[in-house]
């Protein structure tokens, strides 16, 4: 048998040459090995509700989904997701026309930007963000624009975006802007005033918007979701995507959706067609069904959260770190310079010897590394005991 030839060139093309093995499967694999509890990826280690569960299972038993759904997702999902954007926001959708379900919002974001960017396209994020923001921008020949969203200095304990900086990032190279809220790693909840200046600027400037609102329902204290869509010239413009895997935690599922308006809807449709062409069948049927719980679920879900936010955080600051207590989903920031401590990469990679705990250095999600460098993310959608036990270990070695 010939050998196998090698090549000067690279395997992998340059879009992607910077993108390596996610900060997630090496901090994962950590866990693993170190017999660490793992705060890093944000998944529960508990599952959802009964009902939904047993919905799946129902689906599969009565062969509903078992082979190719439809393109554009099964019907009473597309139902579903249309009631639910009316329900709780009063935004109206065809479900035939207007809502597209995906192989959760990751492959939704994908086959957003792949079609309607072309190359030398800029996109305008909020920095931090997402790491497959930046790969899907890359595969598409994109030119990521980040904005980045700032610590504040008053107190509050809050991730703010200057809406000048935002307003001078947009050039006549601009295609879209790509915004994240509820906001993670930051747990920033945009407010409806910097939400209404965003709609003013892509009306202004004739963009296209991609929000991401997978955290839409995780929400605390006074904060509120409010979807960019409903600002008024915003319906037209916009592509809306969520995702049951954060709200119903099932993440394993990989059931998303896009609600936009037709002409948005078909490009998109035309990208992931190619992509994954459909997927979950069986899970589709169950998201519907969760789509219509009663309003108590949504509460209790962020009751519960909110203890457990509220757990963690203050047994971080209790360990020295800084922390910036979020006003949505399901990640707290930290500052590790309290600690005497800059570089998160160090910190995190020491922190399971250390403390047997694992979590992300926020700097994998910034452009700028420097200026994420002294941030560390913990998720908090874990069992209470599981939090405390962390609590504890990060406590000991600091004291």
């Amino acid at each position: 048998m010939a050998a196998m030839t090698s090549s000067a060139r690279p395997f992998l093309n340059r879009r992607l040459g910077e993108f390596g093995t996610t900060i997630f499967a090496e901090m994962s694999a950590l866990a693993q090995s170190t017999g660490s509890i793992n705060l890093g990826q944000g998944f529960p280690d508990t599952d959802g509700p009964e009902q939904v569960r047993e919905a799946a299972v129902r689906a599969l038993r009565d062969g509903r989904g078992n082979q190719y759904p439809p393109g554009p997702g099964v019907p009473e999902l597309r139902t579903a997701v249309a009631e639910h954007q009316q329900r709780h926001y009063g935004l109206t959708f065809d479900p035939d026309t207007e809502v597209l379900v995906t192989a959760g919002a990751t492959e939704a974001i994908a086959a957003t930007l792949l079609a309607l960017l072309e190359p030398g396209d800029e996109v305008v994020a909020l920095e931090p963000y997402y790491d497959s923001y930046a790969a899907c921008i890359a595969m598409a020949g994109g030119r990521r624009v980040p904005v980045t969203l700032r610590p504040q200095q008053d107190g509050s304990a809050r991730f703010r975006l200057d809406l000048d900086e935002l307003r001078d990032a947009v050039t006549d190279r601009t295609r879209l802007l790509l915004i994240n809220t509820p906001h993670n790693p930051t747990g920033t909840v945009l407010t409806r005033e910097e939400l209404a200046a965003v709609a003013e600027l892509a009306v202004e400037r004739d963009l296209l918007v991609v929000t991401d609102e997978v955290y839409e329902h995780l929400v605390f204290d006074d904060a509120e979701h409010v979807p960019l869509a409903t600002f008024p010239g915003m319906r037209e413009r916009t592509v809306t995507i969520s995702s049951a895997g954060k709200t119903y935690s099932f993440t394993g599922w990989k059931v998303g959706w896009v609600t936009a308006a037709p002409k948005l809807v078909a490009a998109v449709r035309s990208a992931k067609q190619f992509l994954t062409y459909v997927a979950s069948g069986p899970f589709q049927y169950a998201v519907a069904e969760a789509l219509a719980l009663p309003g108590t679920y949504l509460e209790e879900l962020r009751a519960d959260l909110r203890a457990k936010r509220d757990l963690l955080a203050n047994g971080l600051a209790e360990a020295g770190f800084g922390v910036f207590r979020p006003a949505g989903t399901y990640f707290v920031t930290t500052d590790i310079r309290p600690l005497g401590e800059s570089d998160g990469f160090a910190f995190c990679r020491a922190l399971p010897e250390r403390a047997g705990v694992v979590a992300i250095p926020n700097a994998v999600f910034y452009d700028h590394r420097d200026a994420g460098s002294p941030f560390v993310r913990f998720a908090f959608c874990k069992r209470a005991d599981v939090l405390e036990e962390a609590v504890r270990r990060l406590k000991a070695p600091i004291d």
